[in-house]
C-alpha cells in the first residue's frame, strides 16, 4: 500500500512512518523542509501543508493519506481549519482516504473511563478538536477514520508533556515535575504502540467512518511514572509538584502555562481510556509495558544527547 504521512517529523508521524515501512508499505514522509527522519526505503518530500497545490503534489499516488501534522499549539484557532481545508482538497483529488491523528481533548472532564461513546463536552481547544474531527468524518468527498490517544512518550516524541516534565529533565539531572496530582490514574500511550494502532486503521478500511481510541498499557499515576524513571537512572532525581496556585501564577507570564491551565482537569482527576471497541473490531493489539517503554525511551534520549556533544 502507498501511504503519504503528512507531519512525518513529529512524534506520531515519525513513529507511524517507521511502523508502515516495517510492514512493507511504500511510504512518503512529508514535512515542510523535506528532511523528515524517514527509515530506509521511505521517500521524503517537502510541502507547505497550507498550500493546496503543494499538498496535492505530495499526495499524488497515495492510496491513504495520514494527517499527523497540526498547527503550533497556540495557533490552533487561527490555522487548524486552513490546514484541514488544504488536506481534504488534496485527499479528495488523489487518495480519497484519510486517517486523522487526534487526541482526547474533545471529551472534556470525563465521569468515567473515556470511550468513543463518552460525551464530547470539551470546551476551548476541546471544542475545536471535536469540530475538526466531525468535519473530517462527515466530508462527503473522502472516506476517513480517526485515531485518538492520550499523552504520549517514546523515541522521537520530544513535543510531549511526558518528555518536557519527566524524561528530558531526568536525563539532565534536573527535578521531574508532576502536574497537580501524583496519585490519579492516567493513561500514557507509548509511541510505537500508537503507531501500530494507526497501521491497523490504515490497512483496514473497515475502520472508516468513525473515531477509534487506541489501546495502551494500563494507566498509572504520575507518581508511579516518576518512580519508573528514577528506577532506571544511575542517580535518581528529585520530584517536584506544580500545584494549582503555582500554575495560575505561571500563566501570568507564560503562554504555555496559560494553555496548560485549560487542560488541567486531565491531571487532577482520573484520565483513563477504554479501548475495547478497537479490540473488538480488530483483535488484541500488543502494547508495551511502561517499564520497558520508559527504558527504551531513556536509551534513545541518552543516545541522542551523546550524539549532540
Amino acid at each position: 500500500m502507498d501511504v503519504a504521512v503528512l507531519g512525518a517529523s513529529g512524534g506520531s508521524g515519525r513513529a507511524i512512518t517507521a511502523a508502515l515501512a516495517s510492514r512493507g508499505h511504500t511510504v512518503t514522509a512529508v514535512n515542510r523542509r523535506g528532511d523528515a527522519p524517514a527509515p530506509r526505503g521511505a521517500r521524503t518530500a517537502a510541502a507547505d501543508l497550507y498550500d493546496p497545490a503543494a499538498t496535492r503534489r505530495v499526495c499524488e499516488g497515495a492510496e491513504v493519506v495520514v494527517l499527523a501534522a497540526m498547527p503550533p499549539y497556540h495557533a490552533w484557532a487561527d490555522n487548524f481549519d486552513r490546514l484541514v481545508d488544504s488536506v481534504v482538497e488534496a485527499v479528495a483529488a488523489t487518495a480519497g482516504r484519510l486517517v486523522y491523528v487526534d487526541n482526547l481533548y474533545m471529551y472534556g472532564q470525563p465521569s468515567g473511563a473515556i470511550s468513543e461513546s463518552s460525551p464530547e463536552r470539551g470546551t476551548g481547544k476541546g471544542a475545536l478538536r471535536r469540530r475538526i474531527a466531525h468535519r473530517i468524518l462527515e466530508e462527503e468527498r473522502i472516506t476517513a477514520s480517526v485515531g485518538r490517544f492520550s499523552d504520549y512518550y517514546g523515541p522521537g516524541g520530544t513535543n510531549s508533556f511526558v518528555h518536557a516534565m519527566f524524561l528530558e529533565p531526568a536525563v539532565a539531572g534536573r527535578p521531574m515535575r508532576v502536574m497537580l496530582a501524583d496519585d490519579q490514574p492516567h493513561t500514557f500511550h507509548y509511541l510505537p504502540d500508537v503507531a501500530r494502532g494507526f497501521v491497523t486503521l490504515i490497512e483496514r478500511s473497515a475502520s472508516d467512518g468513525r473515531a477509534w481510541i487506541l489501546p495502551a498499557a494500563p494507566a498509572l499515576t504520575q507518581g508511579e511514572l516518576a518512580g519508573l524513571v528514577n528506577g532506571l537512572l544511575a542517580e535518581p532525581v528529585r520530584v517536584s509538584r506544580i500545584n494549582a496556585p503555582l500554575l495560575a501564577m505561571a500563566g501570568l507570564v507564560s503562554r504555555q502555562a496559560r494553555e496548560g491551565r485549560k487542560v488541567a482537569h486531565q491531571f487532577s482527576a482520573p484520565w483513563v481510556i477504554d479501548s475495547s471497541a478497537f479490540e473488538e473490531a480488530f483483535g488484541s493489539l500488543a502494547v508495551t509495558d511502561h517499564r520497558t517503554a520508559v527504558a527504551e525511551t531513556l536509551a534513545w534520549l541518552w543516545t541522542a544527547r551523546t550524539s549532540l556533544r
